[in-house]
């Protein structure tokens, strides 16, 4: 299921999404929300670079904000129509596939560090990273999140 998304960045219904299934794997808070703002605003501008996908066979991004638009250097459109698995290097795919198994059978991983890519060939780690489902209220998973603040350019 691909989620409606308007403009540059979720529709609120998204943005809500992702808060609520965070909350609900970790027992924690994705960012402190605050008054005068939408929620999805305030991911979108998140100092924490947070981004999604849906449940396709080949899963595409739906999600990301500011932060991993610029880490992946791609705009919204760009980010939105890329297959998740092409953020890694293609080596690391078959472990890829793997954790991306266990975070569906567990619904999160925290502490997950590994190497991705960005559109223009740029390698990085992504350190500590939280990586969750995205559930609805009756329990259906509609995708995967991942969200992180440490990144290192190698």
């Amino acid at each position: 299921m691909q989620l409606p998304l308007t403009g540059v960045g979720a529709t609120e219904e998204h943005a809500r999404l992702l808060v609520d299934s965070y909350r609900r794997w970790t027992g924690k808070e994705l960012l402190e929300q605050k008054p005068g703002k939408s929620l999805k605003e305030q991911l979108f501008q998140a100092s924490t670079v947070i981004l999604s996908h849906g449940t396709e066979a080949d899963p595409i991004l739906n999600y990301g904000n500011l932060k991993g638009l610029g880490l992946w250097e791609m705009d919204w459109e760009a980010f939105t129509s890329t297959p998740s698995r092409l953020t890694a290097e293609p080596m690391a795919r078959q472990e890829w596939d793997r954790f991306f198994e266990a975070v569906t059978a567990n619904g999160y991983v925290e502490h997950y560090t590994g190497i991705r890519i960005s559109s223009t060939g740029l390698r990085f780690y992504i350190i500590d990273t939280t990586v969750w489902n995205l559930i609805d209220e009756s329990g259906s998973i509609l995708g995967q999140a991942a969200a992180f603040s440490e990144h290192r350019f190698l």
